[in-house]
């Protein structure tokens, strides 16, 4: 089957698993964080802790030098944070909202990197609030604009609307039929830049692949959201579920053989590393949009591939901050034995 319906953004779900909006913006009259010193950067941070967001909008502060690894940890798995962000060094902080769907990063690359992320495909969603908080940091505050190029950003790639649309897409019948690297070189012709899990430098755990545009300079901000979400994303989406189609026709046996083999593993394994665990997941999660299972929803299976994450389930079991974690022990056997409880509690009901 070769031809897809217009498809609209309430209709995406199986495949776009999260949309996301993000803003870099400076503030007039101070240098840019690789430029800045230590009180530069504090009286940045003192001046975006006393501005008011958007009207009714309420934030928690989090001071990154002051938050435990595990708090740190938690906020990247969440994808609120960088990876660049929690391990930097400086004054520097994140306000984010109760919803945890908007995040300011302050004193990252840029002076700030306000982001809105939402479940699904909500990109216009996501626009219309990051631009109502834009709107009343630009009311309060002074922010670096250049008349000809646009926000001034510490990064000549973001110059101009320092805007970067993106979705987290589930691409795993793209991955099986290998068709992947093709999405890649489209995605180049097009401008657009595909990541892995956690964005720029990480690989694709899950089949997830971050998809954004590169384009910043030239387009306003409506016209770089139309292009991405009325033309990219389908096209991701119809790409996928073309690819989707062709494993049930081609080999339908050898993809619910996948599909109940993960059903198995992850309602009996006894110990679960987070390569393996993601991996089966995303066929659950291809199963379940196929209509092959439904051992679980769709909800619920996303919701395990963030309980799953090492700093998350050293809260969830005790850990916490107490068993600080470092990068070789992130993933250790008490680790994998909890995931696989985790993970068993939710296919079977019980742990």
């Amino acid at each position: 089957m070769s031809h897809h319906p217009e498809i609209h953004d309430n209709d995406q779900n199986d495949v776009v698993v999260s949309s996301r909006v993000r803003l870099a913006r400076n503030l007039a009259g101070f240098p840019f964080v690789n430029r800045a010193d230590p009180a530069q950067c504090r009286e940045i941070v003192a001046m975006v802790k006393s501005m008011e967001l958007a009207p009714g909008t309420e934030a928690t502060w989090i001071d990154m030098t002051d938050a435990s690894m595990t708090d740190r940890h938690i906020l990247l798995e969440r994808h609120l944070v960088s990876r660049q962000f929690i391990s930097a060094d400086g004054p520097r902080g994140v306000a984010i909202t109760r919803d945890r769907t908007l995040s300011i990063m302050v004193n990252e690359e840029d002076h700030l990197r306000i982001q809105v992320l939402l479940p699904g495909s909500q990109l216009r969603d996501a626009w219309n609030q990051v631009n109502e908080v834009d709107r009343q940091l630009e009311r309060t505050a002074e922010i670096a604009v250049h008349p000809r190029w646009g926000y001034l950003t510490a990064c000549p790639t973001n110059v101009g609307t320092a805007i970067r649309f993106s979705i987290m897409a589930h691409l795993p019948a793209l991955r099986m039929t290998n068709e992947v690297e093709r999405l890649r070189r489209a995605a180049n012709n097009l401008h657009l830049a595909v990541r892995g899990f956690y964005g720029e430098g990480s690989e694709s755990s899950g089949d997830f692949y971050q998809i954004s545009n590169q384009l910043t300079l030239g387009l306003s901000e409506e016209e770089l959201l139309t292009t991405f979400a009325d033309t990219v994303v389908p096209k991701v989406v119809g790409y996928e579920r073309l690819a989707r189609e062709m494993l049930l026709e081609r080999n339908r046996i050898l993809l619910e053989d996948r599909v109940h083999r993960a059903v198995g593993i992850l309602g009996s394994a006894r110990l679960l590393s987070i390569a393996e665990a993601m991996k089966q997941l995303s066929r659950l999660r291809l199963g379940i949009s196929l209509g092959i299972v439904d051992v679980i929803s769709l909800e619920d299976v996303q919701r395990l591939f963030l309980e799953i994450q090492p700093a998350h389930l050293r809260v969830a079991f005790g850990a916490g901050a107490a068993a600080e974690p470092v990068a070789e022990d992130m993933d250790d056997e008490w680790i994998r034995e909890c995931r696989a409880t985790q993970v068993r509690g939710r296919i079977l009901g019980s742990s």
